[in-house]
C-alpha cells in the first residue's frame, strides 16, 4: 500500500462541532457490554444521513404529492411546479451554464449509465483505473456493446505524472469523452479537474465528472471548471430519498438513445414510429421520484447557504485530526494515491496490517459504537494498486461529524492494538460478527437481534 505519514505540523486540538444538524445525530446504539453510546457515524461516503431541514421539507410536501406533468388537478400542478423547481435548484447548485440540462436520476451510477448511452457512435471514452465502479463499469459495458471503444488508463505515481500520461494518451488517438472522479471514494484525493478539462478540450474531448464524493464535500461548478457533465447522488448529499442528477451539455442528451422507453419520454407513438422528447423528459420515462427530487433540492439549498469556505474548513479540520491521530498509532497505515495531491475531501482509508479489516470494523461497531466501512469500496482496481486487494477500512466525515467521533475512533484503534477485542468474533457467511450477539435492533419491527441479520447485512464480501 502507498503510505504517506501526512502528519500536519499543527493539527487542531480544538473541539469541532457539527456544521449542520442531521437526522439521527444523537441516536444511541447498544454495545456488547450492555451500555449505550451515541452512534459515531464515520461512513458518510457510503450514504450520508438526511439533513434535518431535508426531512422537514419532505414532511411539508408529502400532503401535496400527486402525479406530475399532464395532471389537471391542483395538486398535480403543485407537484409539477415543485419538481421542476427542484430541477432548477439542482442545476444552480452545480453552477450549470444557461444551456445545460439537469436530468433527475436515481444516483451517480444511474447518471453515468445514462451518459454512457448517449455518447455518439464511434466516440471513444477514456477512463482512469482510479475510479469507483459507478464510473468504470458503465464504460466497460459500453465498450463491450459498441466495439472496444473504452480505454482504461493506469494512474501513475504522482498527480503530475498521471496528467502527463493523460496528455500523451489524448494525443495518441481521438476521444469523445474523458470521465474522471471528482474525489476518490477511497482516499478523498483527485486530479485537478480544471487541468483535466484543459487537456481534454485541447484535443477535442469532453469531460464528465463523477461528483459523488466531491459535490457534497466541496461543491462543484460546471461554469468555472468548464467540465461538460457532472453526476452526483442525493444519498451522499444528505438527501437519502432515492434521487440523483446528471447535469451538463444538452446536445448529446437531446439526441442520444432514451435511457428508458416509456410514457413521458415521447411526443407521439404510432405503430410504425416513435417521436421522442428532447432532454430532460427524453430520459425520465415513467413517474419520476418527485419527493426525492424535492429532497435533493433542499439539501442543495442548505449546503449552498453555508458561509463560503465553511464546508471545506469543517472537513479539513476533522481530516487533519483523524490523520494525525491514526499516524501516531504504531500498526496503522494511512493510504494515499499520490504524494502530490492537494486538498483531499473528508474520506480516508487505512489498514491495520495482519488484521482482517472486517474484524476491525466489527470490533469498532460492537465495542465502541463506531460505524466505518470495510472491504474494497467498489473500487477494486484502485485497492489493488494500493496493495490492499484483501480490503481496507474507510472513515469518512460530513456536516454532522464532530471531533468526538474522530477521537473515539483513534482511542478505539489504540485499544484494539494494545489489548484486543473484549468479546469473541467469528466469520458468518463471509462477515465478521460477535459470537451469539443478542443486542436488539432498536425498535425495528420484525427484527429480533443482530445475529439474526448479520449475514444479510454483510452483503457481497469485499465489494463495497
Amino acid at each position: 500500500m502507498t503510505v504517506i505519514a501526512e502528519r500536519p505540523s499543527c493539527a487542531s486540538v480544538d473541539e469541532v462541532g457539527a456544521l449542520l444538524p442531521v437526522v439521527g445525530g444523537t441516536t444511541t446504539v447498544p454495545l456488547v457490554d450492555g451500555t449505550q453510546r451515541v452512534y459515531a457515524n464515520l461512513d458518510y461516503a457510503a450514504s450520508a444521513p438526511a439533513l434535518e431541514a431535508v426531512a422537514a421539507r419532505v414532511t411539508e410536501v408529502l400532503p401535496l404529492y400527486a402525479s406530475v406533468h399532464r395532471g389537471a388537478g391542483y395538486l398535480s400542478q403543485v407537484s409539477t411546479a415543485l419538481y421542476e423547481s427542484a430541477r432548477q435548484t439542482v442545476a444552480r447548485f452545480v453552477d450549470a451554464r444557461p444551456d445545460d440540462v439537469a436530468i433527475i436520476t436515481r444516483n451517480t451510477t444511474d447518471s453515468l449509465n445514462l451518459l454512457a448511452g448517449v455518447v455518439p457512435d464511434g466516440g471513444r471514452v477514456l477512463v482512469l483505473d482510479v475510479e469507483h465502479h459507478a464510473n468504470l463499469l458503465p464504460w466497460v459495458q459500453s465498450s463491450e456493446r459498441h466495439g472496444n471503444r473504452t480505454t482504461i488508463l493506469p494512474i501513475a505515481r504522482t498527480v503530475a505524472e498521471t496528467l502527463d500520461a493523460l496528455r500523451a494518451e489524448l494525443a495518441r488517438q481521438p476521444y469523445a469523452l474523458v470521465t474522471v472522479t471528482g474525489a476518490s471514494n477511497v482516499t478523498g484525493e483527485a486530479l485537478p479537474i480544471d487541468q483535466v478539462v484543459a487537456l481534454a478540450h485541447a484535443e477535442g474531448a469532453r469531460v464528465a465528472v463523477d461528483g459523488a464524493q466531491l459535490v457534497p464535500h466541496r461543491g462543484f461548478s460546471l461554469t468555472s471548471t468548464d467540465a461538460d457533465y457532472v453526476a452526483f447522488s442525493g444519498h451522499k448529499t444528505y438527501a437519502p430519498f432515492g434521487a440523483g442528477a446528471l447535469v451538463g451539455r444538452r446536445d448529446w442528451l437531446d439526441t442520444g438513445t432514451p435511457y428508458l422507453a416509456g410514457g413521458g419520454a415521447v411526443r407521439d407513438v404510432r405503430a410504425d414510429r416513435t417521436v421522442w422528447q428532447p432532454a430532460p423528459a427524453r430520459h425520465e420515462a415513467g413517474s419520476p421520484n418527485v419527493i426525492g427530487a424535492i429532497a435533493l433540492a433542499e439539501a442543495c439549498d442548505q449546503l449552498a447557504a453555508l458561509p463560503a469556505g465553511a464546508l471545506a474548513a469543517h472537513e479539513e479540520a476533522l481530516r487533519e485530526r483523524l490523520v494525525a491521530g491514526l499516524s501516531a498509532i504504531d500498526g496503522v497505515e494511512v493510504a494515499r494515491i499520490w504524494p502530490d495531491s492537494e486538498a483531499p475531501v473528508g474520506v480516508l482509508t487505512f489498514t491495520v496490517p495482519d488484521h482482517d479489516p472486517g474484524l476491525v470494523a466489527a470490533y469498532l461497531a460492537a465495542e465502541h459504537g463506531i460505524g466505518v466501512r470495510d472491504g474494497r469500496f467498489c473500487a477494486h482496481p484502485l485497492l489493488a494498486h494500493l496493495g490492499a486487494s484483501g480490503g481496507a477500512i474507510r472513515a469518512s466525515v460530513g456536516v454532522g461529524t464532530t471531533s468526538e467521533a474522530v477521537d473515539r475512533l483513534v482511542v478505539a484503534l489504540t485499544q484494539y492494538l494494545s489489548t484486543g477485542p473484549a468479546v469473541r468474533y467469528e466469520v458468518v457467511d463471509g462477515c465478521w460478527a460477535v459470537v451469539e450477539d443478542t443486542r436488539p435492533l432498536l425498535a425495528v419491527h420484525g427484527l429480533n437481534h443482530l445475529a439474526a441479520t448479520a449475514a444479510a447485512a454483510c452483503g457481497p464480501a469485499l465489494d463495497d
